[in-house]
Protein backbone atom coordinates (compact mmCIF):
# COMPACT_ATOMS: atom_id res chain seq x y z
CA UNK A 1 0.00 0.00 0.00
CA UNK A 2 1.51 3.45 -0.52
CA UNK A 3 0.45 6.44 1.53
CA UNK A 4 0.43 10.35 0.00
CA UNK A 5 3.61 11.88 1.97
CA UNK A 6 4.41 15.75 2.17
CA UNK A 7 7.83 16.87 3.16
CA UNK A 8 7.86 20.29 4.00
CA UNK A 9 11.66 21.24 6.11
CA UNK A 10 11.62 18.93 9.36
CA UNK A 11 7.86 18.29 9.12
CA UNK A 12 6.78 14.67 7.52
CA UNK A 13 3.37 14.65 6.64
CA UNK A 14 0.99 11.59 5.84
CA UNK A 15 -2.18 11.17 4.36
CA UNK A 16 -3.37 7.87 5.45
CA UNK A 17 -5.33 5.95 8.67
CA UNK A 18 -2.79 5.66 11.82
CA UNK A 19 -3.51 2.11 11.99
CA UNK A 20 -1.91 1.82 9.09
CA UNK A 21 0.51 4.23 8.81
CA UNK A 22 2.01 3.15 12.73
CA UNK A 23 3.60 -0.09 11.49
CA UNK A 24 6.27 1.67 9.05
CA UNK A 25 7.58 4.18 11.39
CA UNK A 26 10.58 3.56 14.21
CA UNK A 27 10.82 5.21 17.44
CA UNK A 28 9.92 8.78 18.25
CA UNK A 29 11.05 10.89 21.11
CA UNK A 30 7.36 11.80 21.67
CA UNK A 31 3.57 11.38 20.64
CA UNK A 32 1.70 14.86 21.15
CA UNK A 33 -1.78 14.48 19.90
CA UNK A 34 -5.54 15.50 20.18
CA UNK A 35 -7.39 12.48 19.80
CA UNK A 36 -11.01 11.58 18.58
CA UNK A 37 -12.90 11.86 21.92
CA UNK A 38 -16.07 10.08 21.03
CA UNK A 39 -18.38 12.73 21.60
CA UNK A 40 -19.51 13.38 18.04
CA UNK A 41 -17.93 16.97 17.47
CA UNK A 42 -17.62 15.86 13.72
CA UNK A 43 -19.81 17.40 11.50
CA UNK A 44 -21.21 20.38 14.19
CA UNK A 45 -23.14 23.12 12.87
CA UNK A 46 -20.77 25.88 13.83
CA UNK A 47 -17.72 26.56 15.62
CA UNK A 48 -17.88 27.58 19.48
CA UNK A 49 -16.03 29.75 21.66
CA UNK A 50 -15.82 32.73 19.71
CA UNK A 51 -12.50 31.27 17.28
CA UNK A 52 -13.80 32.34 13.92
CA UNK A 53 -17.83 32.71 13.82
CA UNK A 54 -19.91 30.66 12.08
CA UNK A 55 -19.02 27.81 10.26
CA UNK A 56 -20.25 24.42 8.94
CA UNK A 57 -18.55 21.33 8.94
CA UNK A 58 -18.89 18.30 6.78
CA UNK A 59 -19.91 15.21 8.35
CA UNK A 60 -16.57 12.56 8.37
CA UNK A 61 -17.60 10.47 10.71
CA UNK A 62 -14.07 10.94 12.73
CA UNK A 63 -15.28 11.20 16.34
CA UNK A 64 -17.73 8.90 16.39
CA UNK A 65 -15.65 6.64 19.07
CA UNK A 66 -12.93 7.34 20.88
CA UNK A 67 -9.40 5.41 19.95
CA UNK A 68 -9.48 1.96 21.76
CA UNK A 69 -6.83 0.66 24.50
CA UNK A 70 -4.61 -1.16 21.84
CA UNK A 71 -4.34 1.55 19.79
CA UNK A 72 -3.53 3.86 22.81
CA UNK A 73 -0.63 1.36 23.77
CA UNK A 74 0.47 1.16 20.96
CA UNK A 75 1.36 5.00 20.87
CA UNK A 76 2.42 4.54 24.44
CA UNK A 77 5.05 2.50 23.57
CA UNK A 78 6.39 4.53 20.37
CA UNK A 79 8.06 7.19 22.47
CA UNK A 80 9.13 7.80 25.79
CA UNK A 81 7.15 10.66 25.94
CA UNK A 82 2.79 11.01 25.07
CA UNK A 83 0.72 13.52 25.61
CA UNK A 84 -2.87 12.96 24.32
CA UNK A 85 -5.24 16.07 24.64
CA UNK A 86 -9.11 15.44 26.22
CA UNK A 87 -6.99 12.69 28.53
CA UNK A 88 -10.13 12.70 30.90
CA UNK A 89 -12.26 11.21 27.92
CA UNK A 90 -9.26 8.19 27.87
CA UNK A 91 -8.78 8.04 31.61
CA UNK A 92 -10.01 4.59 32.36
CA UNK A 93 -7.61 3.20 29.20
CA UNK A 94 -4.46 4.53 30.62
CA UNK A 95 -2.57 4.20 33.61
CA UNK A 96 -1.88 6.91 36.17
CA UNK A 97 0.08 10.01 36.33
CA UNK A 98 1.10 12.66 37.83
CA UNK A 99 1.61 15.04 35.40
CA UNK A 100 -1.35 16.29 33.57
CA UNK A 101 -1.34 19.56 31.77
CA UNK A 102 -4.46 22.02 31.75
CA UNK A 103 -6.25 24.74 29.55
CA UNK A 104 -7.88 27.14 31.25
CA UNK A 105 -9.70 29.07 28.94
CA UNK A 106 -10.38 31.69 31.05
CA UNK A 107 -13.76 32.03 29.98
CA UNK A 108 -17.16 31.22 31.65
CA UNK A 109 -19.55 30.91 28.65
CA UNK A 110 -21.68 27.93 27.30
CA UNK A 111 -18.56 25.06 26.67
CA UNK A 112 -16.22 24.15 29.08
CA UNK A 113 -14.24 26.12 31.48
CA UNK A 114 -10.84 24.18 30.23
CA UNK A 115 -9.24 20.98 28.68
CA UNK A 116 -7.22 18.36 30.21
CA UNK A 117 -4.53 16.65 28.39
CA UNK A 118 -3.27 12.86 30.39
CA UNK A 119 1.01 12.93 29.84
CA UNK A 120 2.94 9.83 30.63
CA UNK A 121 5.55 11.88 32.57
CA UNK A 122 5.64 12.29 36.30
CA UNK A 123 5.33 15.38 37.82
CA UNK A 124 3.25 18.02 39.25
CA UNK A 125 -0.03 19.22 37.19
CA UNK A 126 0.56 22.33 34.79
CA UNK A 127 -2.20 24.96 34.16
CA UNK A 128 -1.68 27.38 31.70
CA UNK A 129 -4.51 30.33 31.27
CA UNK A 130 -5.20 30.41 27.42
CA UNK A 131 -8.61 32.48 26.15
CA UNK A 132 -9.49 30.91 22.76
CA UNK A 133 -11.35 33.80 21.46
CA UNK A 134 -7.93 35.66 21.90
CA UNK A 135 -5.65 33.03 20.54
CA UNK A 136 -7.53 31.18 17.85
CA UNK A 137 -6.53 34.01 15.74
CA UNK A 138 -5.68 31.55 12.37
CA UNK A 139 -9.50 30.69 12.06
CA UNK A 140 -10.13 27.25 13.19
CA UNK A 141 -10.16 25.34 10.34
CA UNK A 142 -11.15 21.78 12.44
CA UNK A 143 -13.91 22.02 15.32
CA UNK A 144 -11.59 20.28 17.72
CA UNK A 145 -8.17 22.60 16.59
CA UNK A 146 -6.47 24.03 19.35
CA UNK A 147 -4.57 27.49 19.64
CA UNK A 148 -0.80 27.53 18.14
CA UNK A 149 -0.02 28.66 21.29
CA UNK A 150 -1.48 25.75 23.53
CA UNK A 151 0.93 23.37 21.18
CA UNK A 152 3.76 25.21 21.61
CA UNK A 153 3.74 25.52 25.78
CA UNK A 154 2.37 21.76 25.28
CA UNK A 155 5.81 20.90 23.82
CA UNK A 156 7.81 22.87 26.15
CA UNK A 157 6.37 21.30 29.32
CA UNK A 158 7.60 17.72 27.80
CA UNK A 159 10.91 18.99 27.46
CA UNK A 160 10.72 19.72 23.54
CA UNK A 161 11.21 16.43 22.39
CA UNK A 162 13.34 16.63 18.82
CA UNK A 163 11.07 14.09 17.23
CA UNK A 164 7.38 14.12 17.54
CA UNK A 165 4.63 12.04 16.37
CA UNK A 166 1.17 13.29 15.96
CA UNK A 167 -1.12 10.58 14.78
CA UNK A 168 -4.70 12.49 14.74
CA UNK A 169 -2.72 15.66 12.68
CA UNK A 170 -6.14 17.41 12.05
CA UNK A 171 -5.58 21.12 10.41
CA UNK A 172 -1.64 20.78 11.37
CA UNK A 173 -1.23 22.31 14.71
CA UNK A 174 1.15 20.15 16.39
CA UNK A 175 3.02 20.41 13.32
CA UNK A 176 3.25 24.35 13.57
CA UNK A 177 4.00 24.11 17.31
CA UNK A 178 7.00 21.63 16.23
CA UNK A 179 8.08 24.35 13.91
CA UNK A 180 8.00 27.24 15.98
CA UNK A 181 10.58 25.23 18.39
CA UNK A 182 12.83 23.77 15.95
CA UNK A 183 11.60 20.41 16.21
CA UNK A 184 11.11 17.63 13.93
CA UNK A 185 7.71 16.56 13.31
CA UNK A 186 5.67 13.64 11.57
CA UNK A 187 1.99 13.93 11.53
CA UNK A 188 -0.32 11.81 10.41
CA UNK A 189 -3.73 12.33 9.37
CA UNK A 190 -6.18 10.20 7.37
CA UNK A 191 -9.12 12.92 5.90
CA UNK A 192 -7.49 14.17 2.95
CA UNK A 193 -9.36 18.16 3.09
CA UNK A 194 -8.17 18.27 6.55
CA UNK A 195 -4.56 17.10 5.45
CA UNK A 196 -4.31 19.57 2.85
CA UNK A 197 -4.98 21.94 5.64
CA UNK A 198 -2.11 20.97 7.60
CA UNK A 199 0.13 21.39 4.45
CA UNK A 200 -1.13 24.61 3.65
CA UNK A 201 -0.54 25.97 7.29
CA UNK A 202 2.99 24.42 8.28
CA UNK A 203 4.17 25.78 4.13
CA UNK A 204 2.77 29.06 5.35
CA UNK A 205 4.38 28.99 8.47
CA UNK A 206 7.87 28.46 7.08
CA UNK A 207 7.70 31.38 5.05
CA UNK A 208 7.24 33.61 7.72
CA UNK A 209 10.24 35.77 8.31
CA UNK A 210 10.72 35.89 11.58
CA UNK A 211 11.52 32.17 11.63
CA UNK A 212 13.77 31.89 9.15
CA UNK A 213 16.28 33.74 7.13
CA UNK A 214 16.65 31.40 3.83
CA UNK A 215 13.53 30.81 1.11
CA UNK A 216 11.35 28.22 2.63
CA UNK A 217 11.56 24.91 1.34
CA UNK A 218 8.74 23.77 -1.00
CA UNK A 219 6.76 20.97 -0.29
CA UNK A 220 7.77 17.30 -2.03
CA UNK A 221 5.19 14.82 -2.49
CA UNK A 222 6.60 10.92 -2.10
CA UNK A 223 5.17 7.83 -1.41
CA UNK A 224 6.41 4.77 0.00
CA UNK A 225 5.25 0.86 0.22
CA UNK A 226 4.29 -1.31 3.06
Amino acid sequence: MKFRTETIGDCKLILGDCREVLETLGPVDAVVTDPPYGIGKDGQNKTTGGNGGRKAYPFMGWDARRPDAELLTELTMLAPICVFWGGNYFADLLPPTGKWLVWDKAQRINQSDGELAWTSLPGALRIYSLNRIELMTDGADHPTQKPVKLMTWTLSQVGNPRLVLDPFMGAGTTGVACLLRGLSFIGIEREPSYFDIACRRIEQAYKQPRLFDEPAPKPVQEAFDI
